[in-house]
């Protein structure tokens, strides 16, 4: 059985999608079997980003009882496999959020991770998805808004009883404005699992539909998902903190 994680935030735009992405990817890197699965159901963004905008089966198929989670798994070039959602407006509406736990869970029989890209928010595909998590990653930005709505994913996911397995904080520039690491470990009562630095190789991985960990694998960013990934396996990660990361407490 898989272990079944759901990437998640309490806001959107802080590197959720990004990170569900490159998370999968790099575990793939390390001969894990890997299905991602876009539960975005109203903004979904998991096909655009790998290069699989329109395909004929989604999760939103799936949930309105049209076809069997199998035949809407896609694989990458790369071997990730992905469950997208669909971008039609039309397919916004009528489909069975309830039935997510018992898909992501029949997902789980097929791999060894799934990886869930949640909707910001708490709305019922959240808790949805949380209800069937192993473990929880929370994703933020160094910066108050996103560390306070972080907080209250946190805070609902405990109150689930589940897991927090950590935090990552993306789109860091050690800049004097930023919330210093030290405030939001503390902030958020969980382990920072990985910090990934501002860079502009993300951006090009966008507009080139791929993973920056396969069209940048030499960028910092995809050194830091690659080595978050060896974490998440079990993998002892021998890290050379920098004397500020030392200093902030990471």
């Amino acid at each position: 059985m898989a272990r079944i994680i759901v990437v998640n935030s309490g806001k959107g735009g802080v590197g959720k999608t990004t990170t569900a992405i490159n998370l999968g990817a790099s575990l793939n890197k390390l001969n894990k079997n890997v299905i991602i699965v876009d539960a975005n159901l109203n903004t979904p963004n998991i096909g655009l980003q790998l290069g699989a905008p329109i395909v004929p089966v989604t999760l939103n198929h799936v949930l309105k009882g049209k076809a069997d989670i199998e035949d809407a798994i896609y694989e990458h070039s790369s071997g990730t496999k992905i469950v997208p959602s669909s971008l039609s407006i039309k397919e916004l509406t009528k489909f069975n959020t309830k039935r997510l736990p018992e898909i992501v869970k029949k997902l789980a029989t097929l791999c060894d991770y799934v990886i869930v890209d949640s909707a910001a928010g708490f709305g019922e595909e959240v808790i949805a998805v949380l209800s069937v998590a192993d473990e929880i990653i929370i994703i933020t930005n160094p910066e108050m808004p996103a560390v306070t709505d972080a907080l209250k994913a946190v805070k609902v996911a405990r109150q689930m009883g589940k897991e927090i397995n950590g935090v990552i904080v993306t789109r860091h520039t050690q800049a004097k404005y930023e919330m210093p690491l030290s405030s939001i470990k503390s902030m958020l009562e969980s382990q920072i699992i990985g910090v990934i630095p501002e860079d502009k190789a993300v951006k090009e991985a966008l507009n080139l539909r791929d993973a920056v960990c396969h069209t940048h694998p030499k960028s910092r960013v995809s050194k830091k998902y690659y080595e978050i990934a060896r974490k998440v396996s079990g993998e002892k990660v021998e890290e050379k903190r920098k004397l500020l990361e030392i200093i902030f407490g990471l």
